[in-house]
């Protein structure tokens, strides 16, 4: 068994897309179709630059998006590999989770990239620049990361927002309190504790103002049933009701990203192959949760095409 998954935010970079799309046309269709979507020249920015403005969360969101179905398109249509016949779950990180959906026909491309483009902006509007924060927290377990962050918590926010792998764990919450679950970290012993480079505290009760405009946006462009199941973000484990996807949509803006528990459920029902879309930020976290399945990372085309034959 297969499962194709789609990388989140932090795996965008100025020159992502241009290979595909200089060597696919379907590819280049994809591009040109959230161009049109969004009424903006986002493929330009992902080719071109500047960095800082791809870096932007509403920027960002989309075009990873983006990067990952013209990968799935230059696989299907040039390639001629079918998401039913080669993959038996999609699953993606955080943002990868609505390129999962799009993948998975419960949502069209164009209605893809608006809701990713309001997603972002309802997150960084949701609080102030410099009042949240994020951390990377390395050589701990989940539960001893948990367990730092209510103690850091004390009249603030913090808690675990992205539990990657073992031994990586993501925290989100008020600067403050981020700071204070830093110092704890160091002092239990990980093996590393850093802040993190970001616009906003993702995936924590701060971001509630963005989880309300999405109930909004998602009440109005409900999914399609998955023709594969998706591995939620949110509950780890298959999901195929349009109503709870959208649900889980909604949660998964303020509830932590299960990502170790998703690979690992996967694995356990027998997912033997990882197949990263547009990325390669999930492959290394695939070979720790599930060591004894292949992880394949698919970017240029001639990844693709090497996949393709492989089958």
């Amino acid at each position: 068994m297969r499962a194709f998954i789609f990388p989140g935010q932090g795996s965008q970079s100025v020159g992502m897309g241009q290979a595909l799309s200089d060597a696919s046309l379907a590819a280049r269709h994809v591009f040109e179709e959230v161009d049109e979507a969004l009424k903006q020249n986002l493929f330009r920015l992902m080719s071109q630059g500047p960095e800082e403005e791809l870096r932007l969360t509403e920027n960002a969101q989309p075009a990873i998006m983006a990067h990952s179905m013209a990968v799935l398109a230059m696989l299907e249509k040039e390639g001629g590999v079918r998401l039913t016949d080669a993959a038996s779950f999609v699953a993606g990180h955080s943002l990868g989770e609505y390129s999962a959906l799009a993948a998975a026909d419960a949502f069209d491309l164009k209605i893809t990239a608006l809701l990713l483009k309001k997603r972002g902006q309802a997150m960084q509007a949701a609080v102030p620049v410099g009042e949240g924060g994020m951390a990377a927290i390395l050589g701990l377990d989940f539960e001893t990361v948990e367990a730092i962050a209510k103690e850091a918590a004390q009249n603030d926010i913090c808690q675990a927002a992205n539990d990657n792998a073992p031994g990586q764990v993501v925290i989100s919450g008020t600067l403050a309190a981020i700071e204070r679950a830093v110092a704890l970290a160091k002092g239990k012993g990980a093996r590393r504790a850093v802040m993190l480079d970001v616009s906003a505290p993702f995936h924590c009760s701060l971001m509630q103002p963005a989880a309300d405009v999405m109930a909004v946006a998602l009440q109005e462009n409900q999914p399609r049933q998955p023709i594969v199941p998706l591995y939620a973000n949110v509950s780890a484990k298959p999901e195929t009701d349009p109503q709870q996807i959208a649900t889980l949509l909604v949660e998964q803006v303020t509830g932590r990203v299960r990502w170790r528990e998703s690979i690992a459920a996967m694995a356990a029902a027998g997912v033997e192959e990882f197949v990263e879309f547009g990325g390669k930020v999930l492959t290394p976290m695939i070979k720790r949760i599930a060591p004894e399945a292949k992880a394949t990372s698919l970017i240029a085309p001639a990844d693709i095409e090497k996949f393709a034959a492989s089958l």
